[in-house]
């Protein structure tokens, strides 16, 4: 009777080992979930941390960019202008004699030329309207501008500021007539319209043996730059 017993006994120990060894048991089910549910819990985690990480720095950069923006806007608001910059139309005056100095003085180069220099010594900004008027002496006729020499605006000079005008005073080939020397050369200014009066004339000083002029007597509008003003 004890032999009887003892077989179904050592059976259910082998069937229980086997379940152990072929993986199917619950103690090998039971082990790995603890290490799948940690996984799948720390994954949300890291990817939430990643993507307030980039919220942030995506809003810091936008941050940025805005007070840039700003920044620039500041930077290009109108407060102040430039130094040169023409005043308004209405804020301007004539230039002529009584706000600014005047000079004529011969050059060597090129031949035969004189320039004429008006600086702006008033403390308003001040329009050198078309062209000089020059006389010599009592001389009956004026010289014509050239045309050539027109510029796109009127030459406005602020405060300090000085404008030009070149001279030809005789021709380079001898093909002038009426030759003769002036001592004396006063420089009218034009108003807002042609030929009327831009104020008070100037009489700048000449050299003492005087200047020599013939029929060629041509004179260039006024301009910002002396050598353009020279190249005629």
């Amino acid at each position: 009777m004890r032999k009887y017993h003892a077989l179904p006994v050592a059976l259910l120990a082998a069937l229980a080992l086997t379940a152990c060894q072929d993986g199917t048991g619950t103690q090998d089910e039971g082990a790995a979930k603890p290490q799948l549910t940690a996984t799948t819990s720390t994954t949300p985690t890291t990817a939430a941390a990643d993507t307030a990480s980039d919220t942030a720095a995506d809003t810091a950069t936008n941050a940025k960019d805005t007070q840039t923006k700003d920044t620039n806007a500041k930077g290009t608001s109108a407060k102040g202008t430039k130094p040169g910059t023409a005043a308004a139309p209405a804020a301007r005056v004539s230039c002529n004699g009584a706000n600014t100095t005047v000079t004529a003085k011969r050059v060597p180069r090129p031949l035969n030329h004189m320039l004429i220099t008006v600086k702006n010594t008033g403390s308003k900004t001040c329009d050198l309207t078309y062209y000089p008027v020059l006389r010599f002496d009592e001389m009956q006729w004026a010289p014509q501008p050239i045309a050539e020499s027109k510029p796109q605006a009127v030459t406005t000079l602020a405060p300090g500021e000085s404008g030009y005008a070149g001279v030809v005073l005789s021709a380079a080939d001898g093909s002038g007539t009426g030759g003769t020397t002036g001592r004396k050369l006063t420089v009218g200014f034009q108003g807002r319209t042609p030929h009327s009066s831009g104020g008070p004339s100037a009489i700048p000083r000449l050299p003492a043996e005087g200047v020599y002029y013939d029929s060629s007597l041509t004179v260039t509008y006024w301009l910002r730059d002396m050598e353009q003003a020279l190249s005629y």
